[in-house]
């Protein structure tokens, strides 16, 4: 079906979605829909976010979306929003022609969005907890929000926030990383501020600090649950005025970044214990995302395994598991969740010395569960 022949539509809002505004133009030409506000997005993100705040009865998307498969932002507005008619746009790449058609030709359901939301970048892991973080991941990657990562000790927290940065429109800008439970009270304030030279002793230059260094990206607070109180109400004051003042300077400097903070702490139980400050987890907590422990992963943690085990053979050496070591890795509890698989596995390469493939012998998985299994 041509531009020229699309379908009619009903009266009400339609909100057309493409990033190609050549596109939109064209297709915004061609539609009547009698009377009501037509409005353009230029991504998944942004037409969810209009579907949040308006009166729609039909949504056009665009199937090549910069941020959302087309399909997955089918599905949620289906499931949110189920009086609206959606149709999903074809976009030629001579910009010259454009067909329409319904969501469900000939009566068939659409696809899950569960089933077709990729890894993301620099991630592993097709089962359904990591699928559904993937697409909570993809919905606000490209907004502003400041996002919480919450998730145990060793299960990728920092790779999430390394593909949120890298889906959005900071991509290109810099991502700082600041461990909060690894510096210092005393020197949390100048390493997130800067400082000038000669602001105390032993500031023999100027120092730019986290913040300025993610500048027009994204900074990453990692572990923020273990800042102390007072550090907090200085971050407090930061995500509400986005400016910092190095120590020893009098100059105050506006920054415009995105902050994701991580952590595996039950916040909400810190607040309670006052331990964490209420307003500094409002701020932050704007848009939660769970990171699951390795162990409710299911088939993810094969996966992982044969990953980590291309990467640790390179190119002279291929490894493999031996399906008698399969049950093994499937049923440990793996409390150090994937850090811990990478490192049982760095282990048992090692073990199989010159062999290239992994036995059960070679799966340690700690000095205790060792020392038994040489006892028994």
């Amino acid at each position: 079906m041509t531009a020229a022949a699309f379908p009619a539509l009903p009266l009400g809002g339609v909100l057309v979605a493409s990033a190609n505004v050549h596109i939109r133009d064209r297709v915004l030409s061609k539609l009547q829909p009698g009377g009501g506000p037509i409005h353009i997005a230029a991504g998944g993100a942004e037409a969810l976010a209009k579907l949040d705040s308006g009166n729609w009865q039909t949504l056009i998307l665009d199937r090549q979306l910069p941020d959302l498969d087309a399909e997955e932002l089918m599905g949620i507005t289906e499931r949110q929003y189920p009086g609206i008619r959606v149709m999903l746009m074809d976009s030629w790449a001579d910009d010259q022609q454009e067909s329409v058609e319904p969501v469900r030709p000939h009566g068939q359901p659409a696809r899950s969005p569960q089933t077709i939301c990729d890894a993301l970048p620099g991630m592993i892991g097709d089962s359904e907890p990591m699928r559904e973080m993937y697409r909570m991941v993809r919905l606000v990657a490209r907004r502003n929000t400041t996002v919480l990562v919450t998730g145990p000790t060793g299960s990728g927290k920092e790779l999430v926030a390394r593909a949120i940065h890298r889906l959005s429109g900071r991509a290109d800008s810099g991502f700082a990383v600041l461990n909060c439970a690894a510096i210092p009270e005393t020197l949390i304030e100048s390493e997130l501020f800067g400082y000038t030279r000669g602001a105390f002793t032993g500031a023999t230059q100027t120092y730019g600090g986290k913040i300025l260094s993610a500048q027009g990206g994204t900074l990453f607070l990692d572990e923020i649950g273990e800042l102390p109180l007072g550090a907090q109400a200085k971050i407090l004051r930061f995500l509400e005025q986005k400016e910092i003042q190095r120590l020893g300077s009098s100059e105050i400097t506006k920054v415009d970044l995105r902050v994701v903070a991580a952590t595996n702490r039950d916040l909400a139980a810190a607040v309670e214990g006052g331990n964490f400050r209420e307003d500094l987890f409002f701020r932050i907590a704007a848009f939660p995302i769970h990171v699951c422990p390795l162990r409710e992963r299911g088939p993810d943690i094969l996966r992982l395994s044969l990953n980590f085990l291309e990467q640790l053979g390179g190119r002279t050496q291929s490894l493999r598991l031996a399906e008698r070591s399969k049950p093994i890795l499937e049923a440990h509890s793996w409390p150090g969740n994937v850090r811990e698989l990478q490192q049982v596995l760095e282990r048992a390469a090692i073990l199989a010395g010159d062999g290239r493939e992994i036995f059960p012998e070679h799966l340690v998985f700690s000095l205790k569960a060792s020392l038994a299994r040489k006892a028994g």
